[in-house]
């Protein structure tokens, strides 16, 4: 098993404005990909599907 990127790099938050990091985390259909398929742990997968639904809203980010 693979070791969570962000547990890794000592990261507690992921920034919404960083698009480019998010972009790694959805599918070309712009759906999240599973922790499973990723490797982030539990808490960070929280804290990012709540950055990319920020992202979403405030249009950094397509929804489909």
């Amino acid at each position: 098993m693979r070791q969570c990127l962000f547990c890794s790099k000592n990261l507690k938050e992921i920034d919404y404005k960083d698009v480019d990091l998010l972009k790694r985390f959805i599918s070309s259909n712009q759906k999240i990909y599973p922790p499973k398929k990723t490797g982030v742990c539990a808490f960070h997968q929280r804290r990012l599907a709540q950055a990319i639904k920020r992202a979403r809203f405030l249009g950094l980010l397509p929804y489909c």
